[in-house]
């Protein structure tokens, strides 16, 4: 079996990312309904999935910057 078909797809990857936010975000009490992967960018050849956050009210937004406040950042990120 060939290494690159043993790593996990771009597509996996997004979707573990997506499931790892949902946790992180349960556990500091915020609930993002809309979280999950945008259908259009998975539909690129190859797929380049992009990860919809989505709406959220004032009061969750506010709970995301409380819980984002003195959080490490990541400089390298790409957005």
């Amino acid at each position: 079996m060939k290494e690159d078909s043993m790593r996990p797809t771009e597509t996996e990857e997004a979707r573990e990312a997506v499931a790892e936010l949902r946790e992180a975000l349960g556990r500091a009490g915020i609930t993002l309904p809309s979280l999950g992967l945008d259908v259009i960018t998975l539909a690129a050849d190859p797929p380049r999935p992009l990860i919809e956050l989505g709406c959220c009210t004032a009061a969750t937004a506010r709970l995301l910057a409380a819980a984002l406040a003195g959080a490490p950042t990541n400089e390298g990120g790409r957005g």
